[in-house]
């Protein structure tokens, strides 16, 4: 958990979610929890022999269940209830997730502050991945910053459509990746 909260402290999009630093220092941690608590329902989660890097997957259908609950909702409920940008972050990512064919979502992948830009996350999703081309299976993920999209393009990943604007805050990238063969 502490991995996570560390990684994404100063992240973009979380800053926009909870804007002031004195709050995100407290409330992200739940955040987190809620994503590694559906990557452990839902996908897996991978960590680093080290413990400097973990990245969070979830395994989408094709044609996802209907939900009976609003999980937007439910995620504002259980994180930080006053905080509109919690519920809306999961509506606008929902918005533009690609349905129609079963896939793998890089929900996050944490990297400790001091071992980014080292090649730790990249060799940390490469197993899965290597995983989607034996399978067949595409892989999705928005990257959180510009900077980041480069290194997922690295990894065979291509913008899917145009940037997610926040409102009043950064962009998010979709991107998709078809497996190699």
């Amino acid at each position: 958990m502490r991995l996570l909260d560390e990684a994404f402290q100063e992240d973009p999009v979380s800053s926009w979610v909870f804007p002031d630093p004195a709050h995100r220092r407290e409330t992200h941690r739940h955040l987190m929890r809620a994503f590694l608590e559906i990557s452990l329902a839902e996908g897996r989660v991978d960590l680093a022999e080290d413990g400097t890097a973990t990245a969070l997957w979830v395994d989408v259908p094709a044609e996802p269940e209907e939900a009976e609950e609003d999980g937007p909702a439910q995620l504002r409920a259980a994180v930080d209830p006053g905080n509109e940008r919690v519920e809306l972050i999961g509506r606008l990512t929902a918005g533009v997730h690609p349905h129609g064919r079963a896939h793998t979502y890089l929900l996050l992948i944490a990297v400790a502050p001091d071992r980014q830009g080292r090649g730790v996350g990249a060799a940390l999703v490469a197993p899965v991945l290597e995983r989607c081309d034996r399978e067949g299976l595409p892989a999705y993920l928005e990257a959180s910053s510009a900077r980041s999209s480069l290194l997922y393009e690295r990894l065979g990943f291509a913008h899917l459509g145009e940037p997610l604007r926040l409102p009043g805050g950064p962009l998010m990238y979709p991107m998709w990746r078809e497996p190699r063969g």
